[in-house]
This record gives C-alpha cells, structure tokens and sequence, in this order.
C-alpha cells in the first residue's frame, strides 16, 4: 500500500506538485462545443465570454472519422482564443478507445498551459484514475508544465456508481464528478430511452379515496436520478471535490430543463451541463443562489456574532447549523460576484 506521505509527491520526475486543495472557481455551466465543427469553432470567443467553462469535446457527439480534426482543433482553439476567466476543459475520448491515448499526449504537450480539466468519461474505478494520473504527469514533466492539470470523472456504469467513493478519493488530481444518465441508463438496463430529467412513467399515486374507490387518484413523476445525484455529492463532499448534473437531452424544454437543474443545485451540485447556447443562460441562473436568500443568509450571519448560541430573526429559530449554511449561500454568491458586476450589485457587495 502507498504510505500516505507520498499522496502528494509526483508521479513522475519533472511533473508539478500536485495541489493539495482543488480551487473552486465558478463552474455553473460546462458548455460542450465540436472543436471540428468550422461554425461552432468560430464562435467560441464570443460564446467564453458568457460562460463558466468551456469544453472541446472529443467523445461520444464526434463521429469516428473527425476524431482527429477535432483533436487538432482544439489544439488550434488552445493556442489562439483568449478565454479570458473562462476555464477550458476538454472530454477526451474513453480510455479503452483508440484514440484516447493520442488525445492526451497531444493535448496537454500542445496546449497544456491552458487546460484547466480533462473530463475522463466511463470511469469505473479508482485504477482508470490511477491510470491517467501517472500518464499525466509524464506528459506534465515532457511538456514543462508548471500547473497540475485537474481530472474530472463521468459516471456512466453501475460499476462507476457502484465505486464512486473510491473514484473521488483516487487522486490529487480530481476535481469534480459528473453524472452521466445515458450511459448509465444503458449500463443498468434502464427502460428509457431520454438523456437526463424525469420520466412520465416514474411516478407516486395517492391511494384511492375510501368514499369513492373509482374517483380519480392524484399522480406525480419523480427523479430516476435522485439516488445516483445524492451518493455523488455525498462522494464528492466527503474528498473535498465538485458535483455537476450532466447533460439534458430536451433542448425545446427549457421549462423542465430549468427544473432538473434547480433540483441538482439545491441538492450540492455547483453547475450543469450546456449542450446548446440556450441551456447557458438557464445554468447560470440556477446555480447563482437566488438573491432574497443571500441577502436573509448575509442577515442572519450578521446577528448571529461569531456564530455559537441561537437567536429568533422574524420569528424563526438561527443556530450554528444555520449559520453554516448561510456562509455556504454568501460564499459562493461572493465568489460568483467578483466578475460580475450585476450580480455584485443584486447581492450588496
């Protein structure tokens, strides 16, 4: 067994220190773009300036044939836009691909100055982390890297599921975890067919009226995710590392869209992902707490002192809980506001 000492030493000769706390910047919505696509390429410096993260995808969405132009691209992309505070990530291909070891060893030799995160997808257990934590520093120490590049994991398998605490706790490098529904779906022979969000077929019934057993009985859907979102921030929280909701299929709905992303963030998550430019604007809505509770959260900061004790604030009862959980609410708020000016302003900093 490893001694715990050498958790965060190198891997390799020549390779960054690893950090020892993740940063945590603004990250409400990871915005996938087609670095082979001419028209979307060309406007990712417009689009950065709006977003938290933008990521080139070279996974699944890319057909086989443009694996390679869509690599080059982002490389292209790397060394030429000005990304500004926007971070750049990129999903690379799964690791039993044939494509997966050229994506790293081009990407981070080429551009990896300016990679914040690679999203590693299908990850089943601690050895996948293992395996591209040691591949990374290699490259890290070929390229005179200075920076640690961060690794963030999708859970697509009941076997990633199933692994998730060990997964989180692998490396150093690991920044957050993303649910992945489709491929979940798949791995754990689901029966449904949609990418993300509810199901009509998933629901409660109340149980039938004893005055009228043949009158209507109410209905409502519920989250299939629910489990899965749950154990992944506890998993996350516990290793001091990030949970983002994945992708929502439904483009046309932003309604429900909305929806599945307010439910993810008030159960931890810290953002989503935008898999087209309107689901940009609904992310960075919904993971930028909502402006009546920051301000009751800064007043009941304010008139609990140095937190310890309980007090009554209009009626209701504060203690060092709640305390806790304001801080959280005006912490982020206070982080999101930094670049923001209208948030800055809402907010009262």
């Amino acid at each position: 067994m490893r001694s715990a000492k050498d958790f965060f030493k190198p891997l390799a000769l020549g390779a960054p220190t690893p950090l020892r706390e993740i940063p945590f910047k603004p990250s409400r919505m990871i915005h996938f773009f087609d670095p082979s696509n001419a028209k979307m390429a060309a406007k990712v410096p417009e689009i950065a300036k709006k977003c938290d993260v933008m990521l080139g995808n070279l996974e699944d969405a890319i057909q086989a044939d443009n694996k390679v132009a869509a690599r080059m691209g982002l490389v292209k992309i790397g060394r030429e836009v000005d990304f500004g505070t926007c971070q750049l990530w990129t999903r690379v291909n799964s690791l039993d691909s044939p494509w997966c070891l050229d994506d790293l060893t081009t990407l981070v030799t080429e551009i990896g100055d300016k990679l914040d995160v690679v999203m590693v997808p299908k990850v089943e257990g601690a050895w996948d982390i293992h395996y591209v934590d040691r591949l990374l520093a290699q490259l890290e120490a070929r390229a005179g890297l200075t920076k640690p590049i961060m690794v963030h994991a999708i859970l697509e398998t009941a076997l990633g599921v199933a692994n998730v605490e060990e997964i989180c706790s692998a490396s150093p490098r690991m920044q957050g975890l993303s649910l992945g529904p489709a491929d979940l779906a798949a791995s754990r022979r689901m029966k449904t067919t949609r990418v993300g969000g509810g199901h009509p077929g998933y629901l409660v019934r109340e149980d039938p009226n004893p005055a009228n057993e043949s009158a209507p009985r109410a209905t409502a859907q519920q989250d299939l995710w629910h489990y899965t979102m749950a154990r992944m921030v506890d998993a996350c929280a516990a290793n001091g590392i990030l949970p983002y909701y994945g992708p929502f299929g439904d483009i046309k709905d932003v309604v429900a869209c909305e929806d599945q992303f307010r439910n993810a963030f008030l159960m931890g998550c810290v953002g989503a992902w935008s898999l087209h430019p309107v689901q940009i604007d609904i992310a960075k809505k919904v993971f930028s707490p909502p402006v009546d509770e920051v301000l009751w959260a800064k007043k009941v900061i304010a008139e609990m002192g140095d937190g310890t004790g309980a007090v009554m604030i209009d009626g209701k009862m504060q203690d060092d809980a709640t305390v806790k959980q304001c801080r959280v609410m005006v912490g982020l708020a206070r982080m999101l506001a930094e670049n923001d000016p209208e948030l800055r302003r809402a907010y009262g900093f």
